[in-house]
């Protein structure tokens, strides 16, 4: 990856910090300690997601990077050990992480034009000593993600550990937004006429296949198989992208924890979709 590419990224990352935390003209690294302002945490794990790396190798990478420090208003000296970086990104509210997400899509002209998908993750996996000592109850988190269909962007994402049928979700994402979109496409997972109604009730066209049972169906999927719903499949690509992420997530210490960074994720993929030269 090169220089001007981290580069790129970090100056819009910070920006983007700056204007979610409400820029109050802070000093990254406050003389006399104290930890550092909430905008070079996020800029910091900003970082981490980008580069792909433990926080441990993130800060290792970072101290030999003072270039990209200083475009956070950090210098090599500054780096905290990376256990400090662990507690600093549970410091963090989702509901900030959730600002970043909506400023980083709305670094892309919006197309009105979303498909959703649904994705359930198996906890089976998670640590049983850890499961064991905090009583964890939680085995299956499901995330839905609504992606506008022409610059790629995630728009919005969801995460529960209810068992919630597909449609009850979707509609609740796509009802959030619906006031942006004018079309909306979505599996065969979706196949509810409420749904369909509801967005129609919004001005939304919605782009859902029949479950295909009777030749009527087959003809209605069949005519809905325009260039919008194919776009869809581009967006299978990210959809894909936050299963692998989500998959490796779902190691954390809780699924609380896991949503936030797949929020923050969510947001890194739209900063870099935008900084591509």
């Amino acid at each position: 990856m090169s220089m001007s590419k981290i580069s790129r990224f970090t100056k819009k990352a910070v920006q983007l910090a700056k204007n979610a935390v409400g820029d109050r003209g802070e000093v990254a690294a406050p003389e006399g300690g104290g930890g550092f302002a909430d905008y070079a945490v996020v800029s910091l794990h900003c970082l981490r997601v980008y580069l792909e790396k433990s926080y441990r190798e993130t800060l290792d990478l970072l101290s030999e990077m003072p270039h990209i420090l200083g475009e956070i208003g950090l210098e090599p000296a500054d780096l905290p050990h990376h256990s400090t970086l662990v507690k600093w990104f549970d410091r963090i509210k989702t509901a900030l992480w959730r600002v970043l997400l909506r400023l980083s899509a709305q670094l892309h002209d919006p197309s009105g034009h979303a498909a959703i998908d649904a994705t359930f993750f198996d906890r089976e996996n998670a640590s049983k000593h850890y499961c064991r000592r905090t009583n964890y109850r939680v085995q299956t988190l499901k995330t839905t993600a609504l992606v506008d269909t022409e610059s790629q962007a995630i728009l919005d994402v969801h995460c529960t550990t209810e068992k919630r049928h597909d449609t009850q979700l979707g509609w609740q994402v796509a009802r959030r937004n619906a006031g942006d979109l004018t079309s909306l496409a979505a599996d065969k997972g979706y196949d509810w006429m409420e749904l369909r109604e509801k967005l129609r009730e919004d001005g939304v066209r919605p782009l859902i296949k029949h479950r295909e049972f009777r030749p009527i169906d087959h003809a209605h999927n069949a005519r809905i198989d325009g260039p919008q719903y194919r776009q869809r499949a581009m967006c299978e690509t990210v959809f894909s992208t936050i299963k692998r992420t989500l998959g490796d997530a779902v190691r954390a210490r809780s699924w609380y924890g896991e949503f936030r960074e797949l929020v923050l994720m969510c947001a890194v993929h739209n900063i870099k979709q935008a900084v591509k030269p």
